[in-house]
């Protein structure tokens, strides 16, 4: 589902039903000028300095990362309490304990992320036997402008089958990075991140992305 957030009934939604759901001007201006400034103050670190995770994911420029704030990161927890996405989590048996994991991410010119169902915990940390699972990955952008040329889409694809049973990916959704909307969408589900166009310059596409988790008892 696609929709302005104002038109939006949380309560009427189910991911059971629809595993995408993309919220048009979710974030008021005032809302994405707050996060920018504390961006601002946040301490990145590039890909090429997290070995494990750009090892994972090689050739996809050095996009930068960063802790969220208590304070933005409280705002930002309280305005996704939505019944929708509280019901989709519910839905999973025998959980033990919930999660959430959000940071800010800026992609500058050259910066991508390739092919990938968010399932693949190769650079989560080792010392984790049993790592949370992802549920809902959310991604929402907070640049002032974005166009259309500067690339930088999250594609999100149809996992298939041929007749011989290879699996074959075709795109289902290719969603700008307009600023102020939300998406968010069902774990597993393969998905990657456009590479931004040389022609963006030093515009960089802000976001913050991450998962709604839950441990289970076996």
């Amino acid at each position: 589902m696609r929709v302005p957030f104002h038109q939006f009934h949380p309560g009427t939604f189910s991911f059971q039903d629809d595993p995408v759901l993309v919220l048009e001007h979710f974030w008021t201006a005032e809302e994405m000028a707050t996060f920018r400034t504390a961006m601002s103050r946040s301490t990145w670190t590039g890909l090429l300095d997290m070995p494990a995770v750009s090892q994972a994911f090689p050739n996809t420029g050095n996009w930068l990362k960063a802790d969220m704030g208590g304070p933005e990161r409280q705002h930002f927890l309280g305005r996704l309490s939505l019944s929708c996405i509280a019901e989709y989590i519910e839905s999973f048996p025998n959980i033990t304990r919930r999660h959430v994991s959000f940071h800010y991410y800026s992609y500058g010119a050259g910066d991508c992320l390739p092919t990938h169902d968010d399932t693949d915990d190769a650079y989560q940390s080792a010392h984790h036997p049993r790592p949370p699972l992802r549920r809902l990955a959310v991604a929402t952008y907070l640049h002032r402008q974005w166009r259309t040329d500067w690339g930088g889409e999250l594609v999100l694809y149809r996992d298939t089958r041929d007749q011989h049973g290879n699996r074959e990916l075709e795109v289902a959704q290719c969603i700008a990075p307009q600023p102020g909307s939300l998406v968010i969408f069902t774990v597993p589900r393969f998905h990657r991140v456009c590479r931004v166009d040389p022609l963006a310059v030093d515009h960089k596409r802000l976001s913050v992305a991450g998962w709604f988790m839950t441990e289970q008892h076996v």
